[in-house]
């Protein structure tokens, strides 16, 4: 954005590196852009809590939240609003200090990840040469609000519940970022705006197609950010059966919301990620950016506007899309053992992401002195792809026509 600050500057008469309110300006405009972050992720995760009882409801037969607003929109508001005036109970013997800023720690790590994601051609708050380490690295606050929140609730179950988390979270960590160096590799750069500008508009462009192990890759990420996530089939901190919901079992009020607030913000920061790294972002059809070419740069008044707007609109149809995978899967698959989970990290993801590490950087050297065998990999996993999703697209309408599927659009929404 500091592009963006500098334009404006100029705009009003100054030069940015002479100009003594400069910095303030800067400084102002930051605290302007961390409003907006907050509150974007504030309300998206919200929004997620509606969405997904209401995609549970109607894949187990019932109607979920309908009586707030249309469609019980407003549930999530009712949910904010009665979260924020309960009381605030903190247990006798916790740990008073750290048991209050633990959630916001969570909170912290959660939301400094919107930092470098970039939403479209030119709306990045920060585009970093480093976009990509400092992702990795800044969700790493969320394993210290764990940790801190259940050592702190002086609470045997609240402490194992924390264990349990630090150690699939740290475990998943690593075929996680493996998975995401493969980008880096064939990019050459680690700013989350680089890695998109060097795919492509088409699904052939895209670095998920590029060979079969970026084509593994994409889907060790994506599991492994489910682990990270807590999400089904990997939310063992939460077991309610064995921890009592864990290491927030202590927390009440808005502090206890806080927790789910991360986890349910956290599938757009996973799905985006994913968008980033392996489906070429925001690359519009027929305007590719890449590094020797902007052609929405090229374009002038009204157009610059549309393109912009269609870069955003690409960008969460992506996102969105596998946000609501990631809760279909959370209400089909059962929940794993805490052994089977360790398991398939340590003996069977962490080995193969490296190996993909490994296949990607010969792949590398195998295309520059053979360049068709690239495009003939990318066109037959691209074909490959689409088979697959058009064979899944037929078998659920087949399921659909089987079971039979009656909707009330009237009454249930």
């Amino acid at each position: 954005m500091q592009a963006f600050l500098d334009s404006l500057i100029r705009g009003w008469g100054h030069d940015p590196q002479t100009w003594v309110w400069t910095q303030l300006i800067y400084v102002a405009f930051m605290g302007l852009f961390s409003f907006a972050v907050i509150n974007f992720a504030a309300v998206t995760a919200g929004i997620f809590s509606w969405a997904e009882r209401r995609v549970a409801g109607r894949m187990q037969s019932r109607v979920g939240p309908n009586r707030a607003g249309p469609g019980g929109f407003y549930q999530w508001i009712a949910d904010a609003v009665k979260l924020l005036t309960k009381e605030d109970l903190v247990p006798t013997e916790a740990d008073q200090f750290l048991f209050r800023i633990a959630p916001y720690f969570m909170m912290v790590g959660f939301a400094c990840v919107f930092v470098a994601l970039p939403f479209s051609h030119r709306l990045v708050i920060a585009e970093m040469n480093v976009g990509v380490f400092y992702i990795i690295a800044v969700t790493a606050l969320i394993v210290v609000g764990i940790i801190m929140s259940g050592w702190s609730s002086n609470s045997k179950w609240s402490l194992f519940g924390a264990i349990r988390s630090a150690a699939q979270i740290i475990s998943y960590e690593i075929p996680a970022g493996m998975a995401l160096m493969i980008p880096v590799l064939l990019s050459g750069t680690l700013s989350t705006q680089g890695i998109i500008r060097a795919q492509g508009p088409w699904p052939w462009e895209w670095y998920i197609f590029h060979d079969p192990a970026s084509f593994a890759a994409f889907f060790i990420y994506f599991i492994s950010a489910l682990a990270e996530g807590n999400r089904t089939p990997f939310d063992l901190p939460e077991a309610e059966s064995e921890l009592v919901s864990g290491y927030n079992t202590e927390y009440s009020g808005m502090r206890f919301s806080y927790f789910f607030l991360v986890e349910w913000g956290n599938m757009w920061v996973m799905s985006a990620l994913a968008t980033t790294m392996f489906l070429g972002g925001w690359q519009v059809p027929f305007l590719p950016v890449t590094d020797a070419a902007d052609k929405i740069a090229m374009l002038s008044g009204g157009w610059t506007v549309l393109a912009e707007l269609a870069s955003i609109a690409i960008f969460t149809f992506k996102t969105l899309f596998f946000v609501f995978i990631v809760m279909w899967l959370r209400w089909t698959l059962p929940r794993i053992r805490v052994d089977q989970m360790m398991n398939m990290c340590w003996k069977y993801l962490v080995p193969v992401s490296f190996a993909a590490v490994l296949f990607v950087a010969g792949w590398m050297l195998v295309i520059h002195a053979v360049p068709a065998l690239d495009w003939i990999m990318r066109i037959v996993l691209t074909a490959g792809g689409a088979i697959t999703l058009v064979m899944f697209w037929l078998r659920t309408l087949q399921n659909i026509k089987d079971t039979g599927d009656k909707f009330d659009f009237t009454s249930n929404w």
